[in-house]
């Protein structure tokens, strides 16, 4: 199973961007969408998971929850925009990754037998920080990803 992952739109589906989602089995977005459109735009390409993040406001914006729990190949994944409001002991509640953004740096990591991924931001770029998304594979009940750069270091 394929799993494309996202945060940090802010309003902006790159071009970069579409093919690595039209590919996915399911499409996470860990908040910060900005806009409906790209929200329709992603949900056209494979199913889609997204949590509200701190920048979507509005009608089209109180469909989204603020967390969400979804299982994917057997794993469960936890979606949340900003870590510092994760309201759970992932370990404790059989959680196999924890799916993040709101910083706009990538960040993958292992703790206590969890996942934590924050595929940094897919939209508008900040400060000097990459452009990135992430790739996930579940195959045989274990997860892999890899951190997808969207804008090369040289267009920076």
């Amino acid at each position: 199973m394929r799993i494309a992952i996202l945060s940090d739109t802010h309003g902006l589906l790159r071009p970069e961007v579409l093919p690595l989602l039209t590919g996915a089995d399911h499409i996470l977005h860990a908040g910060d969408t900005g806009t409906p459109d790209v929200l329709e735009a992603i949900r056209a390409c494979a199913p889609l998971t997204a949590v509200r993040g701190n920048v979507d406001r509005g009608a089209w914006a109180s469909e989204l929850p603020a967390t969400a729990l979804v299982e994917l190949g057997g794993l469960l994944f936890y979606l949340v925009h900003d870590l510092a409001d994760l309201d759970l002991d992932p370990a404790a509640a059989g959680i196999h990754a924890v799916v993040y953004g709101h910083s706009h740096q990538p960040r993958a990591e292992l703790r206590g037998g969890v996942h934590y991924l924050n595929p940094g931001s897919a939209g508008p770029r900040r400060f000097s920080l990459p452009v990135t998304m992430m790739d996930a594979q579940i195959r045989d009940g274990l997860l892999s990803w890899r951190l997808v750069e969207l804008v090369p270091p040289a267009a920076r």
